[in-house]
């Protein structure tokens, strides 16, 4: 793997937690993003950390032309959650990086250790996903892959009420096309669970707001859901619907290893909506969410999980679909036009 970092400190640190790990060698370091494309042209590394601020070359037009002439997977290391910060990691997503996590802090430190496994962990499961070329000047979303038109969608009979979406690894570009393919009176509102380094949800529901059809929140515990908004679980809080109509927010034990988790989250809309909600798992590695989405499925619910092709890890949705939870697979654009499809189809018609 390829080290992108301006910092010598920081260099030195990364170059130490990600060669302790005997699944991974760095072969190079690079101080700015001009060195980093001449260095991936030489060493072809299976993988790049990339920072974000550097002379000479910043990491967002460092990985445009590192995709258009190299394409290599790519990993953002933020030094910080400052808002502009997050903001800036996401435009770099945009250009083609697969995901993001935050520096670590040094040895001693009580988070260090925590984001060293999330970093290791990463870099190790992006070195394995197949990335395409970019071309000059073209900005787009997670690649579509040809699915089944909302035009065929089966009729459905119960009015929807509410869509829960879930993601991980490479969730934030799908979740955009999805909700910026959204009608912009679309009447339901939406529950994401986005696995997200700590401190970058604000930033990361900022981004998705300056594109999205909906408004945009961070969920807050009691909150009425208002039709046509949509609200991302706060980080370390698992999200869940009550009867009432509210969110409840818990800080109850991690599930599958995250909180929020998507499980808890499908799982009390099942309880509640019944066949009256949509659920909708999208690429991310594990399996958090797809029993659930199973059981919305089982309890009349519509549900759809994300095609492999369009997948930068198929995990949950590909655990989704072999349990059979899914009565639809479609790429992020596909899935925009269903939800489009579905909420209007059955505004107004009650339960019958």
């Amino acid at each position: 793997m390829l080290l992108v970092e301006d910092s010598p400190v920081m260099r030195e640190l990364l170059a130490h937690v990600l060669n302790a790990d005997p699944g991974i060698q760095v072969i190079g370091a690079a101080r700015n993003g001009e060195e980093a494309i001449e260095a991936v042209g030489q060493m072809k590394p299976d993988v790049i950390t990339m920072d974000f601020h550097m002379p000479k070359m910043n990491g967002l037009d460092a990985t445009r032309k590192i995709m258009e002439t190299h394409p290599t997977p790519i990993v953002i290391v933020s030094g910080s959650s400052a808002r502009n910060e997050v903001a800036a990691s996401f435009r770099v997503m945009e250009a083609g990086a697969l995901a993001v996590v935050e520096k670590p802090a040094g040895p001693g430190h009580p988070d260090h250790e925590a984001a060293v496994r999330e970093l290791v962990q990463t870099v190790k499961l992006m070195s394995e996903v197949k990335v395409v070329r970019r071309w000059p000047r073209r900005e787009t979303g997670v690649p579509s892959a040809p699915s089944r038109p909302a035009a065929d969608l089966a009729p459905i009979r119960a009015e929807v009420k509410l869509v829960a979406i879930g993601a991980s690894t490479g969730g934030p570009i799908a979740l955009k096309t999805i909700l910026s393919g959204l009608p912009k009176d679309f009447a339901v509102p939406i529950l994401i669970v986005q696995h997200i380094a700590t401190g970058f949800t604000q930033g990361f529901v900022e981004w998705l707001a300056q594109s999205s059809g909906v408004a945009i929140h961070v969920a807050t515990h009691g909150e009425y859901l208002l039709p046509g908004h949509g609200y991302v679980a706060p980080d370390g809080f698992h999200m869940k619907l009550e009867p009432s109509g509210r969110i409840a927010l818990s800080s109850d034990r991690p599930e599958n290893g995250h909180r929020p988790s998507v499980s808890c989250l499908f799982r009390s809309v099942a309880g509640v909506l019944g066949r009256n909600a949509i659920g909708v798992l999208l690429t991310g590695m594990g399996k958090d969410g797809a029993e659930e989405l199973k059981l919305m499925k089982e309890g009349g619910a519509v549900t759809i999980a994300q095609d492999q092709e369009s997948s930068i890890v198929h995990g949950m949705p590909g655990e989704a679909i072999s349990l059979d939870a899914a009565t639809y697979v479609l790429a992020p654009d596909r899935i925009a036009e269903a939800l489009g499809s579905l909420v209007k189809r059955t505004a107004g018609t009650g339960d019958a």
